[in-house]
C-alpha cells in the first residue's frame, strides 16, 4: 500500500518563513505526505517552497529534535520511520488522561458543549466517505479538544498534542485504510454517556475508543513494514 502524496501548501508572504516551513513539513510528515523512510532534500524542499536553504535546514533540525527526521552525515536527511514503542506509549498516556477527562466532563458538561459536540459529529458524518481523511482528522482533533474543554482542562490537549505525534502518524494511515464510521460511532457513544451524566459509561467508551490502535497498528505494520521501526524511539 502507498500513502497519498499532496501538493505542498504555499507559504504566507506576511509571516516569518522559518516557523511556517517547520509547521508545514511537520504536518506533511504526520499526514504521510512525506512517507516514512523517504529521503528529503534541502535543495528540493527549498525549490518547492521558493525559499533559501537556510530555513529548510533550520526546520530539519527542529524536526530531528522531534524524531520526525534523521540527518545522516554524508548520506542525507530521511523521514524517520514510525516508532512502534512511541505509539504505544502515547496511546497508554492518552487513555489514562482522557479517561479522567470524560469522567470530569460527564459531571460538568453544559448544553452549549453538548451542542458543539453534536455539531462536530454531524460534520464528521458529512466527510466520512471523503478520499482525503484530512478534514475528518481535523474534526477528530476538535472533538477531543472539546472534551477537554468540557472537563475544564483545555490546556491538557496542548500537552497531549506534543506527546502523540507518532500515534497521529498511525491514525492518519488508519483513517485511509479502515472505515471511519466506527470512529464516529465511538465518538457518539461518548457523547451519549456525557448527556446522561454517567462518568463510568463515559470512561468505558473512551477507553474502548483509544484501544482501537491496538488492533489497527499490527495490521498496518504488517501491510507497510517499511514504514515502521519496531524498536526505535
Amino acid at each position: 500500500m502507498a500513502l497519498v502524496r499532496a501538493e505542498p501548501a504555499a507559504l504566507e508572504q506576511s509571516s516569518a518563513v522559518g516557523p511556517q516551513l517547520y509547521r508545514l513539513l511537520r504536518d506533511r510528515i504526520v499526514k504521510g505526505d512525506l512517507a516514512p523512510g523517504a529521503r528529503i532534500s534541502e535543495s528540493e524542499i527549498a525549490a518547492s517552497y521558493k525559499v533559501s536553504r537556510q530555513p529548510v535546514r533550520e526546520a530539519f533540525i527542529k524536526l530531528a529534535e522531534e524524531s520526525l527526521v534523521e540527518v545522516r552525515p554524508q548520506r542525507g536527511t530521511y523521514v524517520r520511520r514510525i516508532s512502534v514503542p512511541a505509539v504505544m506509549t502515547a496511546r497508554f498516556v492518552r487513555e489514562a488522561v482522557e479517561a479522567d477527562i470524560v469522567r470530569a466532563a460527564a459531571q460538568a458538561v453544559t448544553p452549549n458543549i453538548l451542542a458543539l459536540l453534536e455539531a462536530n459529529l454531524a460534520a464528521q458524518r458529512a466527510v466520512v466517505d471523503s478520499d482525503d481523511p484530512s478534514r475528518f482528522m481535523e474534526l477528530d482533533e476538535a472533538f477531543h479538544r472539546l472534551l477537554a474543554q468540557a472537563a475544564g482542562q483545555p490546556a491538557i490537549w496542548d500537552i497531549l498534542e506534543d506527546l502523540k505525534t507518532q500515534m497521529d502518524r498511525v491514525r492518519h494511515i488508519s483513517a485511509r485504510q479502515f472505515p471511519r464510521e466506527r470512529l464516529i460511532d465511538q465518538h457518539a457513544a461518548v457523547v451519549a454517556a456525557l448527556r446522561s451524566g454517567d462518568p463510568d459509561a463515559a470512561e468505558a467508551q473512551m477507553r474502548a475508543h483509544l484501544k482501537g490502535v491496538l488492533t489497527d497498528l499490527p495490521a498496518i505494520a504488517e501491510a507497510m513494514p517499511e514504514f515502521f521501526d519496531e524498536a526505535g524511539g
